[in-house]
């Protein structure tokens, strides 16, 4: 069972690297217009070739590192990403040129490894029945640090479009002093495994997770459901200066108050969910709240009701730690790394897919639509265009394919123990 003490430090590196990640979001829009001299819905098509870089590196390499923590540890692979993501932050402070962002985010994608090492630790230290909830936990120290993040890149962004890249690398680095002198290894000599290349490939991992049927259908979930969760990081900011005119400050509050509600559920909320219903449950839930929160973004007409929208977004955050308990306990120890390889692999495969798909359809929907007439206080359709304007329609699109991962998730689960123990952590 984990110590309290390595318990709180995995939570707090998780917290530092959330907080980094949602200091640079309200101010992103503004950078990638500040280097390219573009307009805003050119710069979210920009933003969402970004991501793809980002996540076509991390498909190749994740299933690397993941069977690299398997042979040597979790340690060597945390402390390498953590390094790579802070030199990524500080070249993105400094870039003068789109080649620049670029260059850094193909480096940083490649370094990838930090959520999956997390991921791993726990699953080596704590009983299977429980690991959902400590997964949990990993997610409302994410949630947390959107709570700070974006709010404080919001005031942050006021002393310049730099400043909040800055401000991540220094915060990546103090998770990295804490992981080399603090964090124990958790994967003992005894339950590691010889490092093969011949495995070390998306390919090969997945063909290995192919032998478990469940694992596999429950990765062909992870994939659907982020192919349209990567909505909110690739269209959110950009949606809310287009559909409510907000300044960087607002899309900061708006992020905040999603940080809260994630901290709510997973942190607290989910400690009572599993245990009462199962895991396979807790996915239903949280797959069809998502698909609510989505449907109600998408056609949200006034900020209060997109807020509203996001309460029923956050119960969607019961989804992903029931997918990875339910997961994780079908392996054994020496394959929990080539899981979050895999897992990690299959998300980047969603995400190279999912930003560029997400801000295309948010720029045809909105570039070159003229004043939207006002219709039963949507303002939907758009005079003289050829498509209705209509800036929720990435959010809409997410809400379909998360209906396809609810359906595929109810099919895989069926007949599969997935009761979660009644000790909280």
């Amino acid at each position: 069972m984990i110590s309290k003490f390595a318990l709180s430090l995995v939570f707090t590196i998780t917290l530092l690297d959330s907080i980094g990640f949602g200091i640079i979001l309200p101010v992103m829009p503004e950078l990638l217009m500040e280097v390219s001299g573009e307009s805003l819905a050119a710069s979210a098509t920009y933003g969402g070739w970004l991501l793809f870089a980002y996540a076509a590196m991390q498909f190749f390499f994740a299933p690397i590192l993941g069977n690299l923590s398997d042979a040597y540890g979790r340690r060597p692979v945390l402390l390498v990403s953590l390094l790579v993501l802070a030199g990524n932050y500080f070249v993105m402070g400094l870039a003068e040129s789109l080649t620049l962002l670029f260059i850094g985010r193909i480096a940083s994608g490649i370094g990838a490894g930090t959520m999956s090492a997390l991921n791993a630790y726990i699953a080596d230290t704590v009983p299977a029945e429980q690991r959902a909830q400590y997964f949990g936990l990993l997610g409302a120290a994410f949630g947390a640090g959107f709570i700070i993040g974006p709010v404080l890149g919001g005031v942050l962004a006021e002393f310049g479009s730099r400043v909040p890249f800055f401000a991540t690398g220094g915060l990546v680095l103090c998770s990295l002093l804490l992981s080399l002198f603090l964090l124990p290894e958790s994967l003992a000599p005894e339950h590691r495994r010889r490092f093969q290349l011949t495995r070390a490939n998306p390919f090969a991992a997945l063909a290995q997770m192919s032998r478990f049927r469940v694992v596999f259908g429950v990765l062909g979930v992870m994939f659907l459901y982020n192919v349209g969760h990567h909505v909110l990081p690739a269209v959110w900011s950009f949606y809310g200066i287009e559909r409510f005119d907000w300044t960087p400050r607002q899309v900061g509050y708006s992020l905040g108050f999603v940080g809260v509600c994630m901290v709510l559920v997973q942190g607290f909320v989910i400690r009572l969910v599993v245990p009462a219903i199962g895991l396979r449950w807790a996915g239903v839930t949280g797959l069809a709240c998502t698909i609510v929160g989505f449907v109600g973004i998408s056609f949200a007409f006034e900020p209060h009701v997109a807020y509203l929208a996001l309460l029923p977004m956050a119960l969607g955050g019961l989804a992903s730690p029931a997918m990875h308990g339910i997961a994780s306990a079908q392996l054994g120890p020496d394959q929990q790394g080539e899981l979050q390889g895999t897992a990690g692999s299959i998300m980047s495969l969603a995400s190279i897919m999912s930003p560029p798909i997400m801000t295309n359809t948010f720029s045809l929907f909105t570039t070159g639509a003229s004043a939207p007439i006002t219709t039963g206080g949507f303002g939907l359709f758009s005079a003289g265009a050829g498509l209705p304007y209509f800036p929720g329609a990435p959010f809409l699109l997410a809400s379909l394919l998360t209906l396809l991962a609810l359906a595929l998730f109810v099919r895989t689960t069926a007949g599969v123990e997935t009761k979660a123990s009644t000790q909280a952590p």
